[in-house]
């Protein structure tokens, strides 16, 4: 189970995939939308999850839990 980091590079301007404790970015997308796909991908990979999103001030604005991985907060994650 690996929780994934998504977050826009601001030099580069695209969005970085990064495994949450790693030192390497895992992937990068144009878009974020992309990213997010990418992201949920690998977590599914790995057993489940976590996949935060992070809007363009770094901070945290959405939390995905990716199956099978149990959500701490089933009933209020209902966007996705």
């Amino acid at each position: 189970m690996a929780n994934y980091h998504v977050s826009k590079r601001k030099e580069e301007g695209d969005w970085k995939i990064k495994r949450a404790g790693a030192d390497r970015i895992s992937d990068t997308a144009r878009t974020q939308e992309k990213a997010e796909r990418l992201a949920k991908q690998f977590a599914e990979n790995s057993g489940g999850g976590e996949v935060r999103i992070h809007g363009r001030d770094g901070k945290i604005r959405d939390s995905d839990t990716v199956a099978p991985a149990n959500d701490p907060f089933p009933p209020r994650d209902s966007k996705h």
